[in-house]
């Protein structure tokens, strides 16, 4: 899969101002906009290209940026600041064009007022307090999806804030060119890995589309045994082999070179499949999706696209973040009164991304689908904060619902469970946790990302136009009833 690295993307930044102050303070607004760009490129927590394009002083200037921003691959949105004054109605005729993310960046140049220097000349320069919310009404007059940062450039938490919306918006740019391979069709009788395909390419731009497994199995035929070796080698350098059945190993090495194929060729960055329609294939891909995964590939069990498709985008918006992402399901329950915990599992498929140890590589019976066991990876997720995102269809719209959770060292060995497994608390409990789960319609599949937070997830949504529902330490039944109520309202008058 050639992905663009996520540092290759840039954000445009363009500087409010106006003729009003003159050349010397226009060129001021541009010398310090330049300053805080390339500063911003070195910081840590920002993870793209800030570019500086321009300080623009009229409707023409703001309208061809803009355009420009439509129409080039490598911008992923536009950041905002207003220095000066910069009259906003000049911004309707861009702003009503623009179709890339946006920020506006409430900031000054200055952390402090400079008492004995400060004179008109500088207050003509740094109006920003005032400028930001002439630019913030005529956003908000247009009703324009906007990220609003606010505070001093320079600090930590703008930066994390700034840099986090970035990845949201990297992932909303994904979106358009996401494609999910179907192999085979959904699992029969099950209705939350449905959904409207069509509904989703129009909102999301996501193409989902199927192929009959027996295209993937003449794939699987045309393998050849170096590309076998070759893929082997790979697993003795990344996994501890605990088992000396190499052709099992070997099935599933050649499963993984003929989906790699596959979807490399048709530029798939996710797919699906599952165990109620194999063919001829002798196992079900095990070990084979995990390490896709690891690769970047979305996977959804059970043909579920939409779990794949959100696994493979949240890998994305979490590029190089290194805590890990992974498709998940929520399996059984430990319900010691005051010490509940969730047990997350799947019949194979969890990305060893969750792991921060070696997984190995195990064969065992799968107890389902009538094929030969497969060989997997097993492994526990390590502890830390992390969330659980489900995408569901609920009619006429889609709903992202996540929730907090806090993954712990599972509290039994399991030596009779051979699958990756990971345990964690459910914010804010997991009665309460799984209740509220339950009333917004989250499905029994996941994602779950140690590097994204409900923040990330809520721009994402708030740039595609996605119901967003989070379930956190402050959540309860009463207030989460109230706020469907009130979304479901909302959402039949749009």
């Amino acid at each position: 899969m050639n992905r663009k690295p996520l540092k290759d993307f840039e954000f445009w930044f363009l500087v409010g101002s106006q003729f009003l102050y003159g050349p010397e303070t226009l060129q001021k607004v541009a010398e310090h906009a330049q300053i805080m760009a390339s500063n911003l490129n070195d910081a840590k927590m920002i993870p793209c290209k800030v570019v500086y394009k321009a300080t623009v002083k009229t409707t023409d200037e703001i309208t061809k940026w803009v355009k420009e921003a439509n129409y080039d691959d490598n911008c992923a949105g536009i950041i905002t600041w207003m220095h000066t004054f910069s009259p906003s109605k000049m911004w309707i005729n861009g702003l009503e064009l623009l179709q890339k993310p946006y920020c506006h960046l409430h900031t000054q140049f200055n952390r402090n007022i400079p008492d004995k220097e400060i004179d008109m000349d500088f207050m003509n320069l740094n109006q920003s307090a005032h400028g930001d919310r002439e630019h913030g009404f005529i956003s908000a007059r247009m009703q324009m999806k906007r990220k609003i940062v606010v505070g001093y450039w320079e600090d930590e938490d703008v930066q994390q804030s700034l840099g986090r919306w970035m990845r949201s918006a990297v992932g909303a740019v994904e979106s358009r060119n996401l494609k999910v391979v179907r192999f085979g069709d959904n699992m029969r009788n099950v209705a939350v890995t449905e959904g409207d395909k069509v509904g989703a390419q129009m909102q999301l731009g996501w193409q989902v589309n199927t192929w009959g497994v027996g295209d993937l199995i003449n794939e699987l035929e045309a393998v050849t045994e170096a590309e076998v070796d070759a893929q082997v080698k790979i697993y003795a350098q990344l996994y501890e082999f605990a088992t000396d059945d190499m052709e099992t190993v070997r099935y599933q090495a050649r499963e993984e070179v003929a989906m790699k194929k596959f979807l490399d060729r048709e530029g798939a960055q996710a797919f699906t499949n599952t165990f109620e329609d194999l063919q001829q294939m002798r196992q079900l891909p095990g070990l084979a999706s995990q390490d896709l995964m690891l690769q970047g590939y979305g996977y959804g069990g059970e043909g579920d696209w939409k779990v794949s498709a959100m696994t493979s985008l949240i890998k994305r918006m979490t590029e190089n973040m290194g805590g890990g992402t992974a498709f998940m399901e929520d399996y059984t329950y430990d319900l010691e009164k005051g010490k509940e915990l969730s047990l997350g599992a799947h019949m194979l498929e969890v990305c060893p991304s969750l792991s921060d140890k070696k997984a190995k590589i195990e064969i065992h019976e799968l107890g389902i689908g009538g094929r030969e066991p497969p060989a997997r990876l097993v492994f526990e997720g390590h502890p830390g904060n992390a969330i659980v995102a489900s995408l569901v269809d609920m009619g006429g719209r889609l709903r992202l619902i996540v929730q907090d959770i806090e993954v712990v060292k599972p509290i039994y060995k399991m030596p009779n469970l051979p699958v990756a497994r990971v345990m964690w608390k459910p914010a804010p409990d997991l009665k309460t946790g799984a209740h509220l789960w339950i009333l917004a319609g989250g499905a029994h599949h996941s994602t779950l990302s140690y590097d994204a937070d409900a923040q990330m997830l809520e721009d994402w949504c708030e740039i595609m136009g996605v119901e967003f529902v989070h379930i956190s330490k402050q959540s309860s039944v009463e207030g989460m009833k109230q706020q469907l109520f009130l979304s479901d309202l909302a959402w039949k008058l749009r």
